[in-house]
């Protein structure tokens, strides 16, 4: 009992109070509603929440951390089991549920007895009206999009129609290519969108098209919903557009008429968000083409690898590339474009470099860069404001932060204008020019002299938003009487203290209360002093502690029309408040503009603090076009690993040429970062690409349409795949969807097998990539036997050489020769790794002594039975080891084959049976096979 009491304390739980009447009225209604496995459905009971039956399990778990906090409500069999939940619990779960989850929607009922309501509904996709809740206290970090499919399976492939909206900035868009098996396109599409919640039409047959397709959305954490068939119709959809979409209908007609599946798709996603049952919708959407070509494309698996957003178990902010580069200073809009920039890198040359150019200009101008940062802490979330004010759901408060935005828009040009380094002219083009535009008399000015004319800007210092009397008349009018009876209750105040001979508010208070409105006030010591005019000439409506309260009809009258002309008041300020709203949302277009300005110059002000505040500053890339150029990054860094406070990082060289080291093998000891070294070379990459400096000293990149990273194997056993299936998964698709412009990191491949497998599923994609795919690929691999690879390509023809290079590099570490020690230099040099490292590490690791020793001696038996040196770089033979020529895959097989038979022969002689002689005869007869065998067996020939 004790520790259902402390719960009870910790966790604040409203009391479950409902009479037996009230009690049977919800279980009759709860009955009622249809079964929704995906709905948390939560009951608003005027001061606490509650849910019941498994969300109430589920609530009790997941945020309670524990069942005692369920309450049942009835009894016997018909009993409910039920939780009670808080205002603030409410949030929680509600931002947990719409905002990190995506597997549960969220419905909320108002009412009473045997009577309720849906009042609220949201999804992942769609979060519109859970906005109040949602971020009552937080900014807005992302901004979810609901994305549809239609597609139609052919010989080819699949053409996918896809069809997205973005229900806070208000956009639609709509695409269409030919996908291949894994959706590779998918995939990156809903990544790059951000997408929440995907709609599909009901499938008739579990195909396994349709499941390949359902693993997508849950490896990037979209949530499916799907839908009937016949919502994915075309019907007067250019109709409804024209309605949604700014401006004329024709081009919004010409759009969609290119596209064949792409408008079911947005059809069905309209009467999913009922975009035409609102009509603060009407001319206020924008429709575009979605081009997956315009920026370079990433997966899920690249996006986890290289730590592109944030987690939960994130140690601490600087553990994703999203924590570190966030150094925004606007509420929540330079955070929103951050998080776009990173999951849409640029392919455009000219456009990495407009934006370099503004970061390199803010890094050298260090007070242009400090003052701008100054001037935009003040600027409120524009974006969200205007959306609030476009529903209609604005305050006056709403559009005063919106007015205190704009009146730093002068400060900022005047900042601008001071710079005159050599990108002056850029700056004026994209900040200054727009700025002067965006101020004039028809644009911002216009709203401010709005505010300053229609708000009491006095009366924000007592914390009062009001509309100010001299904006209307008939508001001034209503303000003059309620000041003429605010002076005549006064010197009534004044006239009776005098008549009972009180001093004013010492002896004889006024006070204005919502019961009785405005009444006298004395203590109950003065009281005997005036009883006897009190009976006579005045009604006394009440004594307490704190005194006597009376009044007489001259201050009843006074008081009653005080009231009614506050209330007049108050009703017009209302209506003046919704005027002005209105006017406001008539600004949306250059609020938008503003907006996209000041979270552009925002993200690229927070690149440049990055890179110079870095301890070792970051670098400006060279950019050249994806078919030129190799990637040269020089004193490359991991910039979230060197952020770490414990981290001494030592850089490294890439350089991936053209024709010489255009796919590189490295290997070396675990621990002695690999991984680290090829996930630093995608991660500068696409830091590069978005825009930003890099952690090196020098860096040239040729731009690249896609980063794939095959890192380490997350297990997927929760959906019944293995890790070497979940290997062999993602492999498959970087093999579909890699061009010789893309950038391939492959990190221990084929570990999820047993080692013969493996090794040789690595050698055949390696292959498979420097043959056909010709991509620049870092792959980081255990198998030694792979840097043969380098010299099996050196020796073929030189033409085949130009076009693409293999080269072999290792991550040293060194050996103490006395007490073996183990020390890792963490440098990558050129070369393939002379030895295996894996009992070095484990000693590092402190492993038992006699486990080390006993791992030593078969290591060394092992070796004695194959002395298969790898020959390295400079083709000299390795010292104690015999000289071995290189073997292809089919040879060993061939040759292991044989020796099996070899040995089987040799182990089913009757050796117990026979003499010495016939014994020996016997043997040296299979010798004698075995050697004329070996004639055509490379590998074989290592035997005699």
């Amino acid at each position: 009992m004790g520790e259902n009491n402390n719960f009870e304390e910790h966790n604040k739980l409203p009391e479950l109070k409902l009479d037996a009447k009230q009690t049977q009225g919800f279980l009759s209604f709860f009955k009622t509603l249809p079964h929704d496995p995906r709905a948390v459905r939560v009951f608003d009971r005027r001061g606490y929440y509650t849910a019941h039956a498994d969300n109430a399990t589920l609530i009790a778990k997941t945020y309670y951390r524990t069942t005692i906090a369920l309450r049942q409500l009835g009894s016997g069999s018909n009993s409910l089991s039920s939780v009670s939940i808080s205002k603030n619990m409410f949030e929680t779960i509600a931002r947990d549920l719409l905002l990190e989850k995506t597997d549960h929607t969220l419905e909320l009922y108002e009412g009473s007895g045997s009577n309720w309501k849906l009042v609220k509904s949201g999804t992942p996709g769609n979060i519109g009206s859970f906005e109040d809740v949602l971020f009552a206290n937080n900014e807005m970090q992302d901004s979810p999009v609901v994305v549809a499919l239609l597609l139609n399976f052919h010989e080819k492939g699949c053409t996918v129609g896809l069809s997205y909206v973005d229900l806070t900035k208000r956009v639609l868009g709509l695409a269409e290519f030919i996908d291949d098996s894994h959706f590779t396109n998918v995939e990156s599409a809903l990544v790059a969108l951000s997408c929440k919640e995907c709609l599909l039409p009901v499938e008739s047959g579990k195909s396994k098209d349709c499941r390949t397709l359902h693993d997508v959305l849950t490896k990037c954490g979209v949530m499916l919903t799907q839908r009937k068939k016949n919502e994915f119709k075309t019907r007067d959809l250019v109709q409804d557009l024209g309605r949604l979409v700014k401006g004329s209908v024709e081009p919004v007609r010409d759009l969609v008429s290119g596209f064949e599946f792409a408008p079911g798709a947005l059809g069905a996603l309209m009467s999913y968000a009922e975009l035409l049952a609102d009509e603060s919708n009407y001319g206020n959407y924008r429709i575009r083409k979605y081009n997956l070509d315009s920026y370079m494309r990433l997966d899920s698996a690249a996006t986890r690898a290289l730590n592109v957003l944030e987690s939960k178990t994130d140690a601490n902010k600087n553990f994703s590339l999203f924590g570190l580069m966030n150094r925004t200073c606007t509420a929540g809009m330079g955070k929103r474009l951050l998080h776009m920039w990173l999951k849409q890198p640029l392919l455009d040359v000219d456009a990495i470099n407009s934006r370099l150019d503004l970061v390199q200009a803010f890094v050298e101008d260090t007070v242009l860069r400090q003052d701008l940062r100054q001037h935009l802490k003040r600027i409120s979330d524009i974006e969200r404001l205007m959306h609030i004010v476009e529903k209609g759901r604005a305050g006056l408060h709403h559009i005063v932060k919106l007015y205190q935005s704009i009146i730093r828009l002068p400060y900022i040009k005047g900042a601008l204008e001071q710079y005159d380094g050599q990108f002056s002219s850029l700056v004026k083009e994209k900040y200054l020019d727009f700025l002067e535009e965006l101020t004039d008399d028809n644009h911002l000015s216009k709203f401010i002299a709005l505010v300053e004319t229609a708000v009491d800007l006095d009366q924000l210092d007592n914390g009062e938003y009001m509309i100010s009397p001299s904006y209307e008349a008939a508001l001034g009018a209503l303000k003059a009487e309620q000041e003429s009876l605010e002076h005549q209750i006064h010197n009534f105040h004044k006239q009776t203290a005098s008549d009972l001979d009180l001093p004013l508010d010492k002896g004889l208070k006024l006070d204005k209360g919502t019961q009785y409105g405005h009444v006298f006030r004395i203590t109950k010591k003065e009281e005997p002093k005036i009883r006897k005019k009190l009976t006579t000439q005045f009604i006394v409506l009440e004594t307490r502690k704190d005194g006597v309260k009376f009044t007489n009809t001259k201050l009843k009258k006074l008081g009653d029309q005080y009231q009614k002309i506050v209330e007049n008041y108050k009703s017009h300020q209302k209506e003046l408040v919704s005027r002005v709203v209105q006017i406001t949302a008539t600004f949306s277009e250059v609020f938008e503009k503003l907006s996209g300005l000041l979270s552009e110059m925002d993200v690229l002000l927070s690149f440049a603090d990055l890179a110079s505040s870095c301890p070792t500053p970051y670098i400006r890339p060279d950019i050249t076009p994806s078919e030129v150029g190799d990637i040269i990054l020089e004193g490359s860094r991991h910039p979230c690993v060197e952020a770490q406070d414990w981290v001494n990082f030592i850089p490294n060289d890439c350089k991936l040429v053209r024709g010489e080291s255009w796919f590189q093998i490295i290997t070396g000891p675990n621990m002695g970062g690999k991984s680290t070294f090829i996930r630093q070379i995608g991660v500068n990459i696409l830091m590069a690409q978005v825009g930003s400096f890099i952690p090196c000293d020098k860096a040239t990149i040729s731009v690249r349409d896609c980063i794939f990273a095959r890192v380490g194997a997350g297990d997927c056993q929760m959906r019944g795949v293995s890790t070497f299936m979940q290997e062999m998964l993602e492999t498959a698709s970087i093999l579909k969807g890699a061009t010789d412009r893309s950038l391939i990191i492959i990190d221990e491949l084929g570990r999820g097998t047993s080692t013969y497998d493996g090794f040789g599923l690595a050698w055949a994609i390696c292959e498979h990539l420097v043959q056909e795919l010709k991509a620049p690929t870092l792959f980081a691999t255990h198998f030694h036997e792979l840097t043969a690879l380098a010299h099996e390509k050196a020796d073929q023809e030189p033409h085949t050489k130009q076009i693409v290079g293999v080269a072999n590099y290792h991550v040293s570490a060194h050996i103490d020769s006395l007490n073996h020690k183990l020390t890792m230099l963490y440098k990558v040099e050129p070369g393939a790794c002379d030895q295996s490292f894996g009992i070095h590490v484990a000693e590092f690791a402190n492993f038992p002594e006699s486990v080390v020793a006993l791992a030593r001696e078969k290591a060394a038996e092992l070796e004695d039975f194959s002395s298969t040196a790898i020959i390295s770089d400079d083709g000299r033979e390795e010292v104690g080891s015999k000289r071995k020529r290189e073997c292809n895959m089919d040879d060993m097989s061939k040759g292991a084959a044989r020796a099996h038979q070899f040995l089987k022969d040799f182990s089913g002689l009757p050796l117990d049976t026979m003499d010495l002689k016939q014994a020996l005869l016997q043997i040296s007869k299979l010798k004698d096979d075995l050697e004329k065998d070996a004639v055509n067996c490379q590998w074989l020939q290592q035997f005699f």
